[in-house]
């Protein structure tokens, strides 16, 4: 791992952008048991049960969808100074967010990083009341936290690079590379001590893939998969449930309201140790993706949600 001058701890929340508030209410709270923290200027702000400080995830009313931002939450406030550092000697320009302009949060720096996507630093959010115990307040999917975030990019070699030497992330998993001259097609990072906060995946980018959300065990998958069938969300189940070979986790995927892609995602595995290789698939091996081999939807491969500039909320031309 690789010490860039500032701490990333993990992945702390996205905001998707939607068109209706109603619509995305029902979906995320009234259906999969979100928790509501907040709701102004146009954002709804949501976390989960485990989730012990303001949103894990934004929803913000506009007239587009995708992805205005993902963020990470660095160790200490100073630690936003150090990325400042970083960004200048790297040549990549950045704005720096005021106390209380997003909801629930202190200062933060957004930047669009060099694989095109809008990242935002933070330390500092207000608490919640932790709703690990409220068991009569779980309903839905019984959602514990964000997890970590899936993408497309153009050159995995490249962008796993930047975020390993960068940002200081470590490789705990990845897929061979399909051309010649390429070691990799898909990487998953980690900060915290699980399997990954980031996937990286070959494809047109940049794009936003999915954001993966923790739940306590398969039977919570099971149950979310009925509810959304008894409240007429079949279309927006995409695949599963089902388990990875890759991370090993079960997962269900689901496209929400706008389209945009969460996965619900339980039983990876601990990476305490910093010495661990990293495990490596073939990409010829259909268990990968699947464990079990079921064939993986073609919208899967191909659908992602588009991506914003933070300083101007241009949609970032994939390509």
């Amino acid at each position: 791992m690789s010490t860039p001058g500032f701490d990333i701890v993990r992945a702390g929340h996205v905001e998707f952008l939607v068109r209706s508030l109603s619509k995305s209410r029902d979906f995320y709270v009234d259906t999969l048991g979100f928790t509501v923290t907040g709701e102004s200027g146009g954002s709804l702000f949501l976390r989960g049960i485990e989730d012990r400080f303001h949103h894990s995830l934004v929803l913000t009313e506009s007239t587009h969808t995708g992805v205005g931002h993902i963020s990470y939450r660095v160790r200490r406030p100073e630690d936003l100074h150090n990325a400042v550092e970083l960004l200048k000697r790297e040549g990549i320009d950045y704005s720096e967010i005021e106390d209380g302009d997003e909801e629930g949060q202190g200062k933060a720096v957004r930047f669009q990083d060099p694989l095109g996507f809008p990242v935002e630093l933070f330390n500092e959010m207000e608490g919640a009341e932790w709703m690990l115990q409220r068991f009569d307040r779980h309903s839905g999917a019984r959602v514990m936290r964000l997890d970590h975030f899936n993408m497309f990019v153009s050159n995995v070699d490249s962008a796993s690079a930047w975020y390993m030497d960068s940002l200081g992330f470590d490789l705990t998993e990845y897929v061979e590379g399909k051309e010649k001259g390429r070691r990799m097609s898909a990487a998953w990072l980690r900060r915290k001590q699980s399997s990954h906060d980031v996937a990286l995946m070959e494809g047109q980018g940049p794009r936003f893939h999915h954001a993966g959300f923790i739940v306590s065990g398969k039977e919570n998958i099971l149950d979310a998969a009925d509810i959304l069938s008894a409240r007429g969300y079949v279309a927006n189940m995409e695949r599963g449930p089902g388990r990875h070979g890759i991370t090993n986790a079960f997962f269900f995927y689901l496209r929400d309201p706008d389209g945009n892609r969460i996965e619900l995602y339980t039983g990876d595995y601990l990476t305490a140790d910093p010495y661990l290789p990293p495990v490596v698939w073939k990409a010829t091996d259909p268990r990968r993706q699947t464990f079990w081999g079921a064939p993986t939807p073609e919208s899967w491969w191909r659908e992602a949600s588009t991506v914003y500039s933070v300083f101007d909320g241009k949609a970032v031309r994939s390509g």
